[in-house]
């Protein structure tokens, strides 16, 4: 599907390294492999806000017969320091050139080449033009379980409170955990709400019979078979939980949205964007996964949810509602690492229309305005 707006509004070379949170910190050139999976709000002063996931690598992660991963670790200061970890190649599987995996544990292991804080990037109204750049307000690691990096934050406005769920990295955990913020922009780390491996999870914007309720997307290596002649097909799923307070959450007993037997389109699917209410229900921007070679074929497609049970799926496309375009990223071929990907983060209302925020490529930041006839 095209729309007459949709555009790259940030990429890699926007980013000054110099300030960093991991400036000076590396005896190693670093550079932006990805400035991606924007979660997307709009502040009190009518611009939209896009936090930007930015994934700092090693230019030469590999040398000396080892690959090198980069560390958060506590120093006794408030920023803590970051530092390099080497693993010998022999036992070493280097084929993503985002991560690697290490052999000979007995179940899957990996390490990632890079190390992703948070950059909050200021936009026009229209979510079309910079106009800052808020180094000063980065989130970046700040405890054990983040060791590895922040990732993909997405953020709800619920009543007057923004909040913003992110993935934490860690030999410890690959968990949720939250942040709150009074306008946007200043960011609180509450703690971590979800445990391993549980990812996308999205709050929708706005209580529901009093509760807070959020889409989330549990992994793991085993899933047990549909009946044979099941419209489902098993694989990772969107799941449901609800919540008094936003910390504690409960899982909800009924399955959200699953994979269709179908089509391989949508084989793996998790959130996009945070659920926003409609006149017709919760509208939910999610993506599903085609498999293809190492990281597979990333397209966004949409639901409209039961404003009272977000269980209950009133109705959906399988046309994709974005795909990946070579057009957008051409000038930036000689960065392309990854292709086929886009991954819907961030979702703001434009009046007529929605302003709907991606990652493209694992590279850059993507806007598009979405008519709202499109979801009716």
């Amino acid at each position: 599907m095209s729309f007459p707006v949709d555009r790259l509004v940030f990429v890699p070379d926007d980013i000054d390294l110099g300030r960093s949170p991991l400036a000076g910190h590396l005896d190693a050139e670093t550079y932006v492999l990805g400035a991606f999976n924007p979660g997307l709000t709009r502040l009190a002063n009518g611009n939209l806000l896009m936090m930007v996931r930015v994934a700092e690598a090693l230019r030469q992660p590999i040398h000396d017969g080892n690959v090198h991963s980069i560390r958060w670790e506590a120093d006794g200061t408030d920023k803590g320091r970051y530092v390099l970890d080497a693993w010998p190649l022999e036992y070493a599987d280097t084929a993503d050139p985002r991560k690697f995996k290490l052999r000979g544990g007995g179940w899957k292991i990996m390490a990632l080449t890079s190390l992703s804080w948070l950059l909050p990037v200021e936009l026009t109204p229209d979510g079309l033009e910079i106009v800052a750049i808020h180094y000063d307000r980065a989130v970046a690691p700040q405890d054990s379980l983040q060791c590895y990096g922040v990732e993909d934050a997405r953020i709800s406005k619920v009543g007057e409170r923004y909040l913003m769920t992110t993935c934490s990295v860690s030999p410890e955990r690959h968990s949720t955990t939250l942040y709150s913020s009074p306008n946007g922009l200043d960011w609180t780390f509450e703690d971590i709400v979800l445990d391993h491996q549980n990812k996308d999870m999205l709050i929708f914007e706005g209580l529901i019979d009093g509760h807070y309720w959020a889409q989330t997307r549990p992994l793991g290596d085993l899933y047990f078979a549909y009946p044979p002649g099941s419209e489902w097909r098993a694989g990772p799923s969107i799941n449901l939980a609800l919540s008094p307070d936003g910390h504690f959450w409960k899982p909800y007993r009924k399955p959200g949205i699953r994979p269709h037997a179908g089509t391989v389109a949508t084989a793996r699917m998790g959130g996009g964007a945070p659920p926003v209410l409609t006149d017709k229900g919760w509208l939910t921007l999610w993506h599903g996964v085609e498999p293809k070679e190492i990281v597979g074929i990333y397209r966004t497609y949409w639901s409209i949810l039961d404003r009272d049970d977000p269980s209950k799926v009133l109705a959906t496309s399988h046309v994709p509602l974005l795909e990946a375009d070579p057009a957008l990223t051409r000038p930036l071929e000689h960065q392309m690492y990854i292709r086929d990907v886009v991954f819907t983060t961030g979702i703001a209302d434009g009046g007529d229309h929605y302003i709907v925020a991606s990652g493209e490529a694992d590279l850059a930041c993507r806007i598009t305005h979405m008519p709202k006839a499109v979801f009716s």
